[in-house]
């Protein structure tokens, strides 16, 4: 392992896709870092698929945002394509079919599946405005907690011994996915994450940057900072100038071999979240804040090549509400991945819960995330100490498939927490 700093120069254009997660600051972090004058609503923000060595070379404010590994014997892999191990089923509502592709092997053929998880810790080097360095927000402490957490670590979600998923410890998304296929998977069906640290590296974060919009180049606030609860530095970012970092380490990882198509690639950031750009005053902060969200990058061959990307930082408590803390981002997109990881299973179009808003794909977090309750604690152990976790339950395919009775374990429509969602989701018109 080896640490280097990556200064960068080049800028890439935002794309918009339904895989970002988004919350707002609680009231002690706007109290350090003000509130935005932007009142907008587009602060959910995330990547497109993108195609690898294509960095655009400026920032720009686009109308349109604010070797195979398949496990031998699955059939339903994705053809021609060359990736994490997957499998595709579908589900029919009112006559129309729809298709999905998930990580893993097929349910009904059994088989623990194992998946890399290649870490690129990334630390941030805030400039002042003149600058020299403001403050240096490293991503080592968060690391250690990360690999701990029950994204990685086996927890024992069922404890009825009677049960066909009886009481043995998983990780948090394959004990989503089981619960999900509990009607039609092979009781020894497991998708499991071998997590490895393969890079520490640096970016440089100017207080402003240059943002094209039109013909006209202004200059943008590109992050705020505070401190959190626990003395760590949180930092809120322009989303532009964030998506053109994730592009380069990408392509840097990705030239030095240590992100790779086999596996779930996660750049972790230290308490970094996302803002858009603000049109009516870019020296101003615009709508905040995007925690996470997952995509690929890809080279467009034939057969294609794509690693599964997924950015979200550890979280600091008190800088959101509702219990999102630690790995709560973490586990919402590696969750996400696991159920839609080329970003594009599409569902009938739903509602969120208690709004008008409406979605119209597998994206298994978001449904939950706007619930005042959304996230489920796990105290695990380790080196004889005890931590308390906030992973974000899940809704379940059955909520998006309309599927009732659900044929999920327990009958349920949301996992761990059973009661989170209660019935299919409410269609939009």
């Amino acid at each position: 392992m080896f640490r280097k700093s990556i200064c960068l120069s080049a800028l890439l254009a935002l794309g918009m896709v339904g895989s970002s997660f988004a919350q707002n600051l609680s009231d002690a972090a706007q109290a350090q870092v003000g509130t935005s004058s932007d009142s907008s609503t587009g602060s959910a923000h995330a990547l497109d698929p993108q195609m690898i060595h294509s960095v655009p070379s400026e920032l720009v404010a686009d109308d349109s945002t604010n070797g195979p590994n398949a496990i031998a014997g699955n059939p339903g892999a994705v053809a021609n394509v060359i990736s994490v191990p997957n499998f595709t089923r579908s589900f029919t509502f009112n006559g129309v079919t729809f298709p999905y592709t998930m990580v893993g092997n097929d349910p009904s053929l059994g088989h623990i599946t194992t998946i890399p998880t290649k870490i690129v810790a990334v630390s941030l080097r805030l400039l002042n405005a003149d600058g020299t360095l403001f403050d240096t927000v490293d991503a080592t402490p968060f690391v250690a907690p990360a690999l701990n957490s029950p994204n990685f670590q086996r927890f024992k979600y069922e404890h009825n011994a009677t049960a066909p998923v009886t009481g043995e410890s998983t990780q948090f998304a394959d004990a989503v996915q089981r619960a999900e296929f509990f009607g039609s998977m092979d009781p020894n069906w497991h998708t499991e994450l071998a997590p490895q640290v393969v890079d520490h590296i640096s970016i440089t974060v100017p207080k402003f940057v240059n943002v094209r919009v039109g013909t006209q180049v202004v200059q943008a606030i590109n992050y705020q900072s505070g401190i959190a609860a626990d003395g760590q530095r949180f930092v809120l970012m322009l989303n532009l100038f964030f998506n053109q970092q994730l592009g380069v380490i990408m392509n840097t990882e990705i030239d030095a071999g240590n992100v790779t198509t086999d596996a779930i690639n996660l750049p972790l950031f230290p308490n970094t979240y996302l803002f858009s750009f603000n049109r009516a005053n870019p020296q101003q902060r615009g709508s905040c804040c995007t925690l996470g969200f997952h995509t690929y990058f890809t080279d467009g061959a034939s057969p294609e090549h794509r690693w599964i990307t997924d950015y979200a930082s550890y979280i600091s408590p008190g800088i959101f509400g509702g219990g999102f803390e630690d790995v709560t981002a973490i586990s919402h997109e590696i969750s996400e991945t696991f159920n839609d990881p080329f970003v594009n299973n599409a569902t009938p179009r739903w509602h969120f819960p208690g709004s008008t808003a409406c979605q119209g794909n597998l994206e298994t977090g978001d449904p939950v995330e706007v619930l005042a309750n959304a996230t489920f604690p796990v105290t695990l152990k380790n080196a004889g100490v005890s931590t308390t976790y906030h992973p974000q339950t899940e809704a379940l395919l059955q909520w998006f498939a309309q599927t009732s009775p659900s044929d999920a374990i327990h009958g349920a429509y949301s996992y761990p927490d059973l009661t989170a969602l209660q019935a299919p989701a409410t269609l939009c018109q």
